[in-house]
């Protein structure tokens, strides 16, 4: 790894997500027309609705805005404030451009495991250079992105790592995106999908160790389905005609553990792998393809060469098994991972639980696309506490029945929101909202459509029953304390353009660069709900941005929110994906939600130049980061590398996680 005396200044080569990332990661579906055509109800439509409930979610006094939007963020200072909360007592680190992570004074870091580490036995050392199918699958996969740690006592842990895609150029030398090889091919089937590690802890950053529990997930894994949709001839193909078994898992994002200790990981951009969709002649077919993104003829990658299950003119139903919520039991390495068909089918970030006075577990989850909707699952049955089997057998098909629900969103200041990010007169964006239900089990609430098509094709249902179009819902997660619910909204460049949903406010700005966080008040008993941004991203000398009320000149710059975790002490932590949108590196902030310093956002530490920053783990000693995609700027590759984090010199950059500790 570089040391502090090494690191190097990269060019700013764009502002935003370099093109190469969009192109591999979601098929650049921002550049796309929006695959949701509906005309939902706007905010200034919905007033009728709010409920008399303002100044349920007040924040603290609002401070006047700058006048002025001020260039060049990367020389803005860090501002340490006094008396700041308990476990956020660093000084926050400067937006930068560096080929290196960057941490606070006084603290540590060191890579834990890169992409291609051995991880089971027989792997071997990686070699970019003569990289085979057969090693990936025993070797750490590629793109880490959400990262998961459990318990295993004697100085043990479990880590479980989300690999959401492939960045072929960057894996390959001289790869050539019209004539794949069939072995780049079938490294890149290794390449997803997720890993099970091993971790010996202690002073410092853990390490990983070959150990029986380590397990690999990739395209090739069989998976069960289950819940209401699982059997349906929406499900069917012919490698498996019962519709009950799929194989492999894609695209995988972000998670969550559950109380029972599992893990959960959301399969997002699954639209751009499938191919000859221009193929498909009936007109039902193709809107249901069409609104999940699906198009064109040859795909990106080119796999339908290879395996007839990625060309829908053989296989059309293929697309329906992908889209789902996981579940993987990481602490038994010869379990079937589950594919939970009653959380519904969309582009889903991830899925996060909390359990309710009465026992019924709650999901919330994020649907990551623009003028996408935010979803909530209720299950029928009441967790089981403890660890024994049958407890956790019980608890592990509780995601297999109960209801599936869509938001829908009311302001109560409608008519101020006119898409500049003004902030209304009350001194908050808020309002109230509602729980809309698509269906429970074999019952669908939705007109026209069956209980197996809302669970399929969930997109379609919640634009029928009228869901709020909101700015890219991404990691939905409950305060393990509070039990208030915040949602990274990342950002939305269509909003208010012509055709296309204006400003309302909870997405109270028109082409949004910067996104927002939303948090939500919610009884998991009642289908009402209340809200309010907390913050509204970007510079915060921009008029347009909002910081709970905190002092702006205080403030780190935060731009597109991603995912979001909590400390001990209740703090809520952000990492962010495409903070290049201000002209520096992603990285891992912190916000105090309670207090004089609600609202008060530091950064705590930026990956390297091109990377995203991703599932972090919070812990009182130790943090942990994704850092995903490194050196991914518009013009590289891995024929001309402008990264080469972690191991320096002119290695080729590769994914890995980090560890953090004073």
């Amino acid at each position: 790894m570089a040391q502090p005396g090494e690191r190097r200044l990269l060019p700013l080569l764009s502002a935003g997500r370099a093109r190469v990332t969009c192109r591999y990661r979601c098929g650049d579906q921002c550049a796309e027309h929006p695959p949701n055509p509906t005309e939902n109800q706007y905010f200034g439509d919905l007033l009728q609705n709010v409920l008399s409930r303002r100044g349920l979610l007040r924040a603290g006094a609002v401070v006047a805005a700058s006048a002025a939007v001020l260039p060049g963020l990367a020389g803005r200072p860090a501002v340490a404030a006094p008396g700041r909360p308990p476990g956020l007592d660093f000084t926050p680190v400067r937006p930068n451009s560096e080929d290196a992570v960057v941490v606070p004074e006084g603290y540590q870091q060191q890579v834990v495991i890169r992409w291609g580490d051995p991880i089971l036995p027989g792997a071997p050392e990686f070699d970019f250079d003569d990289q085979t199918p057969e090693a990936q699958e025993r070797q750490f996969g590629y793109n880490n992105d959400f990262c998961a740690l459990l318990p295993l006592g004697d100085d043990r842990r479990l880590m479980v790592n989300n690999h959401e895609y492939t960045s072929e150029e960057f894996l390959f030398r001289g790869y050539d995106p019209e004539n794949p090889t069939e072995q780049q091919v079938r490294v890149a089937w290794a390449a997803h999908g997720l890993s099970v590690v091993v971790l010996e802890t202690g002073d410092g950053a853990p390490k990983p160790v070959l150990d029986p529990l380590n397990r690999r997930i990739t395209l090739n894994t069989p998976f069960e389905l289950r819940g209401p949709a699982a059997g349906s001839e929406l499900l069917r193909t012919p490698a498996d005609p019962t519709g009950t078994r799929s194989f492999g898992t894609m695209n995988n994002c972000s998670g969550g553990v559950t109380p029972w200790g599992t893990i959960l990981s959301g399969e997002e951009n699954i639209h751009f792998y499938f191919a000859n969709a221009d193929s498909i002649t009936d007109p039902a077919t193709k809107e249901r393809l069409a609104r999940y993104g699906i198009k064109g003829a040859a795909s990106e990658r080119k796999w339908e060469r290879f395996d007839s299950r990625w060309d829908l003119a053989k296989q059309v139903n293929e697309p329906n098994r992908f889209g789902w919520i996981i579940e993987l039991d990481p602490h038994d390495p010869e379990s079937t991972p589950v594919k939970h068909t009653a959380l519904g089918r969309f582009k889903h970030e991830g899925a996060n639980i909390r359990v309710a006075d009465d026992g019924r577990v709650v999901a919330y989850m994020g649907d990551d696309e623009k003028f996408e909707y935010v979803y909530r699952f209720v299950s029928d049955r009441r967790m089981k506490p403890g660890r024994s089997k049958h407890a956790r057998r019980h608890n592990m098909s509780l995601l297999d029945s109960g209801t599936l629900y869509v938001a829908k969103f009311t302001g109560d200041s409608p008519d101020e929101i006119d898409g500049s990010g003004k902030l209304p007169a009350d001194g908050e964006f808020d309002g109230s909202g509602e729980w809309i239900p698509l269906a429970h089990n074999d019952t669908s609430f939705v007109p026209g459509m069956t209980a197996e098509e809302v669970y399929v094709f969930t997109r379609l249902a919640a634009d029928k029953v009228g869901a709020t179009k909101m700015d890219r819902p991404e990691d939905v997660q409950p305060h393990p304390k509070t039990g208030r619910v915040y949602a990274a909204l990342t950002n939305n460049s269509d909003r208010g353009a012509t055709g296309k949903a204006p400003a309302d406010e909870p997405n109270p700005r028109n082409g949004n660069k910067y996104g927002q966080v939303l948090e939500l008040d919610d009884d998991p008993a009642s289908t009402r709900f209340a809200w309010r941004l907390l913050l509204v991203c970007g510079d915060p000398n921009d008029p347009a941005t909002y910081f709970a009320g905190f002092d702006k000149s205080q403030v780190s710059p935060i731009a597109c929110p991603d995912n979001v975790a909590f400390d001990s002490h209740g703090n809520l932590w952000i990492t962010t994906d495409s903070s290049e949108a201000l002209g520096a590196n992603d990285g891992l902030y912190a916000v105090p939600l309670e207090g004089p310093e609600r609202g008060h956002v530091m950064q705590f530490l930026s990956v390297p130049r091109g990377a995203e920053a991703c599932g972090p783990i919070i812990e009182d000693d130790l943090i942990m980061v994704s850092a995903q995609h490194p050196g991914e700027v518009d013009g590289a590759n891995a024929d001309n590398p402008v990264s080469h984090w972690p191991d320096g010199g002119t290695s080729q950059p590769r994914p890995s996680v980090v560890a953090v500790w004073r």
